[in-house]
């Protein structure tokens, strides 16, 4: 993080839940106007900005022609209306022009601004495993994917058009009411003997109905920010639940959960249905306001011209003038009411992309700049793995692993074992670099290559090739390495397959897809493999077929594993064992040897 971001992750901190999330999100969003991208940014506002002033002079255009024109109708000047007929096509052209100018230039800065802060909240979030921590340390931060993917569009595409909006609604109100001042006139009658001139009277009544109409509406629509926040949490969570049961299909089907998991999905959807009935009692009241307003308009500037057209002190002209102005006004004053909604939405997404904000903030702050200490990683002088006054702890400072010291020689093969829940993965999380709580020291070969096995390898998208060698970018790979790989860990069956672009996470078995970690295994040769239950999936003959490959072809590698099924012991060198205490697992190790099964079985091999 760079300074301004880590002072700003630090105010958040400080803030917590009183932060006002949507200023915060405009603070982050408004920084694609200063840095690398400040050039690109003003030039695509200063488009916009031409735009909406071409935009206001076609709008002005167009209300001088509609006096003319009646003008002209009224008098029976031919020549005159004439004239005004041939304008016309000119002004639909320009006004055409101005509207789709304006069109353009505001999609490519909203894209332009959504692309910016896509990739970096994309990238801050891939960054160092923090889409791995979070998951961890934030885990009620729902759908950060969802949130970058979509919360980011509906906060920035409506922030432009808001922006763009209030700029139009405003030049333009500044404009026709200069109109309606002066081409209105003032309104003089007497009242109770004395005359009375009310100077620029249109001006002042199309500000104060506006004002008035804005108020209602504001009062009328202000409880629907929160309703459309709640709508739009319940619709995460809801879609967050059926892909939580989407992932878990297999094990769902296999227990018979589907009544469950149906009753859980009706359960979460009921609240979706309460959430949108309350925003829709909120629209409707809104609605009303709205529809009401929007009757009355059209009417009142015919009804405040009168007296001065009947008297003939206003031309037919100037009163179609007069009206298109004053409704010009209200169009204007009414973005404010017509964007209420739009506005709710907006703050409910941008609120939502600010909580995924400040959870990366927050994750920050708890690795690098709170007082609580962090396990160190360094370089060892000797090619070994130390481990130095390992303490590995949880998130919220609990103690799971105390005290560790432990030395690892290079082409030690090293099993971690111990009762469920006294930390085996998160010591090998640790070692992984995945988990940075705790305390105490790590050193490291320097510039060892690390390969970690999950429980469950990963299958990207593509190729059985691009599968294989996934994650492998620096070595060149011919196909009879690849080939060779793949039958030395018993899945040369589907070398044929190799081009072939299929669903590869959904078809190859558990089994399979751990065999395939260990082929990238082959191919990647690193110093140092660490491993958590990574055959856990596979037969037992299958096994000692994999765990051969730590004496045979990966002799020479480091070896970390965490593993209790029979067999694993005979073919690491040492044993440590985590023992559940008050204060944190202790550590004790001891050397294993080999099984008279197991030689017996290597000399078969001769």
């Amino acid at each position: 993080m760079n300074d301004q971001a880590v002072e700003r992750a630090f105010s958040s901190e400080v803030k917590q839940s009183d932060r006002t999330r949507w200023r915060e999100f405009c603070a982050l969003a408004l920084e694609y106007w200063i840095g690398e991208t400040s050039r690109r940014a003003w030039i695509l506002t200063g488009w916009v900005a031409f735009c909406i002033a071409l935009q206001l002079g076609a709008q002005l255009s167009i209300n001088e022609w509609n006096r003319r024109f009646f003008d002209a109708l009224e008098s029976k000047n031919v020549e005159s209306f004439l004239w005004a007929t041939a304008l016309l096509p000119a002004l639909v052209i320009f006004s055409a022009t101005a509207l789709s100018g304006a069109l353009v230039t505001r999609m490519t800065l909203q894209m332009r601004w959504r692309q910016w802060l896509t990739q970096r909240l994309a990238g801050w979030w891939l960054e160092d495993q923090r889409y791995y921590r979070l998951e961890i340390a934030a885990r009620e931060q729902t759908s950060p994917e969802y949130r970058i993917a979509k919360d980011v569009q509906l906060a920035i595409d409506p922030l432009v058009e808001f922006a763009v909006g209030f700029l139009t609604a405003l030049a333009t109100a500044l404009a026709f009411v200069g109109i309606l001042w002066t081409v209105g006139g003032p309104l003089e009658f007497d009242l109770f003997g004395a005359r009375i001139v009310l100077p620029g009277y249109l001006g002042f009544a199309a500000v104060a109905y506006a004002t008035i109409a804005g108020i209602v509406a504001y009062l009328a629509g202000r409880p629907l920010v929160p309703a459309v926040a709640q709508k739009n949490e319940a619709e995460a969570q809801f879609l967050a639940e059926l892909s939580r049961m989407k992932e878990n299909a297999e094990s769902i089907a296999l227990i018979r959960g589907d009544a469950d998991e149906l009753n859980s999905v009706l359960q979460n959807y009921r609240r979706v249905v309460a959430a949108w009935v309350r925003q829709i009692r909120r629209n409707g009241v809104l609605a009303t306001v709205q529809n009401a307003n929007g009757a009355l308009t059209p009417l009142i500037p015919f009804v405040l011209v009168a007296p001065k057209y009947l008297s003939g002190a206003l031309t037919l002209g100037a009163v179609m003038q007069l009206a298109a102005a004053f409704l010009s006004v209200q169009v204007a004053f009414n973005w404010f009411i017509d964007n209420s909604v739009r506005v709710a939405e907006w703050m409910a997404s941008a609120n939502r992309v600010d909580e995924l904000v400040e959870a990366l903030e927050s994750l920050d702050v708890g690795v690098i700049m709170e007082e609580k200490k962090v396990i160190e990683f360094g370089v060892s002088d000797d090619d070994a793995i130390h481990i130095q006054n390992l303490a590995v702890a949880h998130r919220n400072g609990r103690i799971v692993i105390a005290d560790a010291n432990v030395v690892i020689p290079i082409g030690e093969k090293l099993l971690v074992a111990g009762p469920s829940g006294t930390g085996k993965s998160t010591l090998i999380r640790a070692l992984a670099g995945l988990w940075p709580w705790g305390s105490g020291r790590i050193l490291l070969p320097k510039d060892a290559h690390i390969a970690f096995v999950p429980q469950k390898p990963y299958i990207p998208l593509g190729t059985l090739r691009q599968v294989i060698l996934y994650s492998i970018s620096d070595k060149e790979i011919t196909d009879e390495m690849i080939e060779g790989a793949m039958r030395r860990c018993g899945i040369g069956y589907l070398v044929k397959h190799l081009d072939e672009e299929q669903r590869w996470d959904q078809i190859l078995s558990g089994g399979e897809r751990q065999r395939t970690a260990f082929v990238r295994l082959l191919l990647q040769r690193p110093q140092i493999i660490i491993m958590d239950e990574a055959t856990s999936a596979l037969d037992e003959e299958s096994q000692v077929s994999m765990l051969r490959l730590f004496n045979e072809d990966l002799a020479d590698a480091t070896a970390i594993s965490v593993g209790h099924r029979v067999g694993m012991e005979d073919f690491h060198d040492k044993k440590l064992v985590l023992e559940r205490r008050t204060a944190g697992a202790h550590i004790t190790s001891r050397n294993l040897q080999k099984s008279l099964w197991h030689l017996f079985d290597d000399a078969a091999l001769y």
